[in-house]
C-alpha cells in the first residue's frame, strides 16, 4: 500500500526495526478510513511532518513501557514526537537563587505537574507542600556542583528512553480545527497495530527473561484506548491526565515512578 511523501519521509526517522510494524499499522489506518493520511497531507498539523513517528527511534526491542498521553503540544516549539516532552523546555531548574523550577517548565502545565508527581515519589518534596518556597529548596540543591538530580528536559527525555518508554499520544498529530477526540479516533487502529506488535514480540521471544511491556495511560482520551482489545493482554497504569493538580498527590503513579529514579543523573560505571 502506498503512503503520501510525507508518511515517507516521517518514516526515516523511525528505527528500521519499527518499518515493517509502522507500514502495516499505517495500511490498517487507511483501510478504516482511505482519506485520512490525504487529509492530512493538505492540512496544517502538529508537530511537523518529518517528526510524526520521531518516538519510534527506540528500537522495538528495547520497549517495557507506552506511554500514551493526550495529542501533541499546540505549539511549533513544543511538538516534538515524544508525548510530554517539550521541545521549548531547556533548563529544568530556574537560576534564580529563590526560584524553582524554571519558568518554561511551569508554563508547561502538564510537565510541571509530572516534574513535581517525581519529585514527591523520590522525596524531595512533601505532598502537603509543593509550593515555590519548597522548590526553591530543592532548586538550589540541584543546582550545585556535582549534584545528583538532572539539569535539563533532554536529560529527563533520555532517562525515559533509557528505561524503555515509548512515549506516544492516543492521537499523533493536533490540528487546530479538529477535537484531539476525533482525531484520536482515527488513530486507533495504527495504535491497536502497533500493541499487537508489541505483545507478539513478547510470545515469541525465545528468552525465558522477558521484561513485559506495561501501558502508562494518562486522561480520559488514552484511557479510551481500553476499548482496543488488545490492551487486556498488558498491565496497566492508568491516571488522570497531568495537567490535574491531583496528578502531583497520585499514589498509583508515585509509586509506579519511585523506582525507575527518572530525576537522577546516570550513574557512570
Amino acid at each position: 500500500m502506498s503512503f503520501p511523501n510525507f508518511i515517507e519521509q516521517a518514516l526515516t526517522l523511525a528505527d528500521p526495526s519499527w518499518l515493517p510494524v509502522l507500514r502495516s499499522a499505517l495500511s490498517d489506518l487507511q483501510r478504516a478510513d482511505s482519506a485520512y493520511l490525504s487529509q492530512l497531507e493538505n492540512t496544517v498539523f502538529l508537530p511537523e511532518a518529518t517528526r510524526l513517528f520521531a518516538a519510534f527511534a527506540l528500537p522495538i526491542d528495547r520497549v517495557h513501557y507506552v506511554l500514551i498521553g493526550e495529542g501533541p503540544y499546540p505549539r511549533a516549539e513544543s511538538a516534538t514526537g515524544f508525548c510530554f516532552m517539550d521541545g521549548a523546555v531547556g533548563d529544568l531548574w530556574s537560576p534564580d537563587p529563590d526560584g524553582g523550577l524554571s519558568k518554561k517548565v511551569n508554563r508547561a502545565t502538564s510537565l510541571r505537574n509530572f516534574i513535581k508527581m517525581l519529585l514527591v515519589a523520590d522525596g524531595y518534596l512533601t505532598e502537603a507542600d509543593t509550593s515555590i518556597a519548597a522548590m526553591s529548596v530543592v532548586a538550589r540543591q540541584a543546582r550545585l556542583p556535582g549534584a545528583d538530580l538532572i539539569q535539563t528536559l533532554p536529560d529527563l527525555q533520555q532517562n525515559l528512553l533509557s528505561q524503555g518508554f515509548l512515549l506516544l499520544n492516543a492521537t499523533l498529530v493536533f490540528r487546530p480545527d479538529v477535537a484531539p477526540a476525533k482525531d484520536a479516533k482515527a488513530w486507533q487502529p495504527f495504535l491497536h497495530n502497533i500493541l499487537t506488535a508489541l505483545h507478539e514480540r513478547q510470545a515469541k521471544s525465545e528468552s525465558h527473561v522477558v521484561t513485559a511491556v506495561t501501558l502508562v495511560l494518562w486522561g480520559k482520551i488514552a484511557e479510551q484506548l481500553k476499548q482496543i482489545s488488545v490492551t487486556e493482554l498488558f498491565s496497566q497504569q492508568i491516571a488522570e491526565h497531568p495537567y490535574n493538580l491531583s496528578f502531583i498527590c497520585n499514589k498509583t503513579m508515585q509509586s509506579f515512578f519511585r523506582p525507575l529514579r527518572l530525576l537522577q543523573r546516570p550513574t557512570l560505571e
